[in-house]
């Protein structure tokens, strides 16, 4: 491991050149960075030792409270021994890097004639051999120029903005947020310059009702990289655009991710809170389809808060409203067309698993029809539930498939730009530790480790 442990003083510097850590850097987005080292472990009493922070206030960073204050940025980025610049907070190269100033490149800065000069000059050494460039600035990005956004635009300009989150959704679903998060950022800043444009009342409704989903995919797409101030900030005006745009189906959505986002930091009383309002929203769209999935949530949440009863009642209203939806026959919304009969399985197989170890017969049932009912092209969702199902299956002492069922989960989980798929994995990983005397649930133990780590 490249980390120091808890009771040594420094931190490995190659902790902060991590892809995904310095990306919660850029952000300045603490619980993630918080949440990665902890992950790697670093304690929490490390970090406040380290931070001159209290452990309360690391534990409610962790939660979700955001570090705004400069001076204290600059006290965790010294204390943990972050170069500033990760963090934008003194100018620098890679500060300039980070929020997209970049080195200036040899055709931007000199007319027409002189840039084809300069580019001809530059081909020909390439190509004989006489210059390769600076491998080191191939990482670098070129200096930002703004496609020219359209003075006037219809309703195929809105259109366009649906197909590319369309397309960038499903990139999400088959590889992770990890592969698709960025583009989807850059996409949305070019979507929200057509606002300026000038259009009809109807194009611009439709107009804030694209945008409303594009922010909802980088919400989603930056909690799927552990970015969970990111996730908020984008979730939160995706939901004031879909208000804006009349579309409670959307707005529904867009609180049952906020839910999800809460549920996965250990807030479970808050995703609930989230899950219902969601559910106020989706009644008011007459969408069974939305209804189905925030009860079918809602039950998760009663049940990792031990309320067996109101659980079950949710599973129930869930696997009702599924039916009404089916029996509709109605094309739903884009936004919620993945959620079906092997999402509910799926969902409720997490909520028997929640429960006493007298459920995890039901909870291997209905996670394995999941996993036999996934659609190809669900990726990650394939990789949660086996991960579920392996831990299920070890909880039930049923060693010998859970080890083979997790190794497939594992093998799976390490090709998906995922942190959640990885933080998923924790219990698995606890799971097979506990099985002392079996080599093969050790192996297992340490291949999750090996996938958590890197």
């Amino acid at each position: 491991m490249n980390v120091s442990h808890a009771n040594e003083q420094e931190i490995d510097p190659v902790v902060w050149e991590r892809p995904q850590m310095r990306q919660a850097l850029a952000a300045r987005d603490m619980a993630a960075v918080y949440g990665l080292l902890q992950r790697i472990g670093i304690s929490q009493r490390h970090i406040a030792a380290l931070t001159a922070q209290s452990q309360s206030e690391i534990s409610e960073i962790l939660k979700g409270r955001q570090v705004m204050a400069y001076e204290v940025l600059g006290r965790i980025a010294d204390g943990l021994g972050i170069p500033r610049g990760y963090m934008g907070l003194a100018y620098d190269a890679s500060s300039a890097r980070l929020v997209g100033t970049a080195v200036s490149n040899h055709y931007g800065d000199s007319d027409e004639d002189e840039q084809v000069r300069r580019m001809l000059a530059h081909a020909a050494q390439v190509t004989i051999g006489v210059a390769t460039g600076d491998s080191e600035e191939w990482a670098e990005p070129l200096a930002p120029v703004e496609t020219p956004a359209p003075h006037r635009i219809g309703m195929a300009d809105v259109e366009q903005v649906e197909t590319v989150t369309r397309t960038l959704r499903a990139l999400d679903y088959k590889h992770g947020g990890g592969v698709c998060r960025d583009a989807v950022v850059a996409q949305l800043a070019w979507s929200q310059r057509l606002l300026h444009a000038t259009c009809t009342e109807k194009v611009a409704l439709r107009l804030h009702e694209a945008l409303a989903d594009q922010h909802n995919l980088a919400g989603w797409t930056s909690f799927d990289v552990g970015l969970y101030g990111p996730a908020r900030g984008h979730l939160a005006r995706a939901l004031e655009q879909a208000k804006h745009a009349r579309n409670s189906s959307l707005a529904a959505n867009v609180l049952y991710r906020m839910g999800r986002v809460h549920l996965h930091c250990d807030r479970v009383m808050d995703a609930l809170r989230f899950f219902q309002l969601g559910q106020i929203c989706a009644q008011d769209a007459s969408c069974e389809r939305t209804v189905a999935m925030l009860c079918a949530n809602e039950a998760w949440a009663y049940a990792l808060l031990g309320d067996s009863e109101l659980a079950l009642k949710s599973i129930s209203r869930a696997r009702d409203e599924l039916a009404r939806a089916s029996a509709r026959d109605r094309e739903p919304p884009v936004w919620v067309s993945f959620f079906g009969a092997a999402d509910l399985d799926a969902t409720n197989g997490m909520v028997y698993a929640g429960l006493t170890d007298a459920h995890l017969e039901t909870a291997e049932q209905l996670l394995t029809s999941a996993i036999e009912s996934r659609d190809p092209s669900m990726t990650r969702s394939r990789a949660f539930e086996l991960t579920a199902l392996a831990t299920v299956q070890l909880r039930a002492g049923d060693l010998s498939t859970g080890i083979t069922t997790g190794r497939e989960a594992v093998a799976l989980a390490a090709q998906i730009r995922s942190a959640r798929i990885i933080d998923r994995l924790a219990p698995l990983e606890d799971a097979a530790t506990r099985r002392t005397h079996n080599c093969d649930a050790q192996g297992l133990a340490r291949s999750i480790s090996e996938v958590r780590a890197a």
